[in-house]
């Protein structure tokens, strides 16, 4: 119990801290990233895959007005960051450098899963009971059992998307993917 306490009182400054870190190591990558790789498209694929489940629990998520259950939230706490994950998995390996992908978990790992320990304080906080048994029953991270939560009536919605500033995410996606298209053409010819 104490080592949780720990994590969780160490998530809010994790949370301060992941953005700019994130930034940093995105700077980082742009400049060491070599794109002549045989990952790459792999890369790009994968990265790809993470943007559409962001986007898929953006559209789910209500944030500080209901508990989150539908869509992805069904069979992970957490999809947002698993879509962030898969995103920078996808583009370390496009970036064609083995040790990125090994900074990159590092990285998530120090920033992301102290903030994923903070935030269900708060679901507890904010949802009680409720909250506690989808911490129960539905995994932190991955999806790894076959049962859902039960389902919510909360639809798809990109309406919601936006207003969850999704369209940031997306944004993001296509400046680093364009600029790894202009760095692979310039270097692999």
């Amino acid at each position: 119990m104490e080592r949780t306490e720990r994590v969780s009182s160490a998530g809010p400054a994790v949370q301060r801290l992941r953005v700019p870190a994130g930034f940093a190591f995105g700077l980082f990558y742009l400049v060491v990233a070599n794109p002549c790789t045989s990952l790459f498209t792999a890369g790009l694929v994968t990265a790809a895959l993470g943007l559409v489940l962001r986007f898929w629990a953006a559209g789910h998520l209500q944030k500080h007005q209901a508990l989150t259950v539908s869509g992805p939230y069904r069979w992970t706490r957490n999809p947002l960051y698993l879509g962030s994950f898969v995103i920078g998995l996808g583009f370390s390996l496009a970036g064609g450098e083995w040790w990125l992908v090994l900074v990159f978990l590092s990285l998530f790992a120090l920033l992301y899963f102290p903030v994923m320990a903070a935030e269900e304080g708060e679901l507890v906080s904010g949802y009680g009971d409720r909250a506690r048994e989808y911490i129960r029953r539905t995994p932190r991270f991955l999806p790894i059992t076959a049962a859902a939560f039960p389902a919510s009536p909360q639809a798809f919605s990109v309406r919601r998307a936006l207003r969850n500033r999704e369209h940031h995410t997306v944004l993001g996606f296509l400046l680093i993917l364009g600029y790894l298209l202009v760095k692979r053409s310039l270097l692999c010819g």
